[in-house]
Formats: C-alpha cells, structure tokens, sequence
C-alpha cells in the first residue's frame, strides 16, 4: 500500500491513519509456511513539530509446528514497527529513517520486513513441551515412555547391587 503524506507534510500536528491487509503466505521459514492467514496492519503517520514519524503494528495468527513435539498449533503473531520519515536523509548512520519517494511511503514493504524480521527461530506449542523421546518416539505430552531404561554401563555392577539389595 502505497501512502502519499504530502497532505501531512508540512503540517505540524497532522495525522493519517491507515489499515490495510497483506497477503504473506507465499513466504517460507523453517521449510514451512506458517502464514496462512491474511495479515492485517494498523497504524498512523503523524507529522511530530515538523518530523513524520510513522507507528504499525502486522497481526495474524501463524499455523506452526513445534519444535519439540512436532504438533501443530496455532499461534496469534504482533510485530510493531516505528521510523521517521524524511525526504532526505541527513544522518546516515540512522537506520530508523525511511525516505520518502515524491511524498510517498510504501507501507507494505514497511510492514512485512517488519513482520519477517520478527518472526521467531524457535516456536513451542507451549513453554513446558516435553517433546518426542528420543528412544521410541512417543509424544511425552500425551503419553508415558514406553523405552525400557536403560542403565549407564559405568554403572551396571552398581545396578546389579541395587538389584541384589531388593531381592
């Protein structure tokens, strides 16, 4: 979505809200594609004593596999984005300023760079996942391991003893 602030420009206290809704479901992480929802942006460019600033906040809910158990789950995703935005750039060390193209912004791009560099590495179904044994591969969430234990062979004439004592 293409924004032209030429109307909030140079007018100091001016702001222009916007909402609109991007389609990422064709972008992959992780080998998946956990869009799968449309992503609908919120947000305001507002003209702060003579400086634009802009604020947007992309939401959705993301279709995920855990990284643990690999159950899938939905999870609901925010990521927020604030800049300055400027028609030309003074400071070049400053990666918070956005510059403008003939007075306008592209706002999509705005949001999903934002969204992308917010997506998390690592998604759990919930913090206290059990996960996958590692022996027979039951989802210790739902069930109890079936692996007969196994004893450390450092250890086996101390578990023979053990064995010995409750006989």
């Amino acid at each position: 979505m293409i924004l032209n602030v030429n109307r909030i420009l140079h007018t100091p206290g001016a702001s222009q809200d916007f909402h609109f809704e991007m389609d990422l479901s064709d972008l992959e992480f992780g080998g998946e594609r956990p869009v799968v929802h449309p992503v609908a942006v919120d947000g305001r460019v507002y003209n702060q004593a003579g400086v634009l600033l802009c604020e947007l906040q992309a939401s959705t809910t993301l279709r995920c596999v855990c990284d643990r158990c690999m159950e899938e789950f939905d999870s609901p995703k925010t990521a927020s984005f604030s800049c300055i935005l400027a028609e030309e750039k003074q400071d070049q060390e400053n990666d918070d300023i956005v510059l403008l193209d003939h007075d306008e912004v592209d706002l999509a791009d705005l949001a999903s760079t934002a969204f992308i560099l917010d997506m998390d590495t690592k998604t759990l179904c919930s913090e206290d996942c059990k996960g996958l044994c590692p022996g027979c591969g039951v989802n210790l969430n739902r069930e109890a391991c079936r692996c007969k234990k196994q004893v450390d062979p450092r250890l086996a004439k101390l578990a023979q003893l053990l064995a010995q004592d409750d006989e």
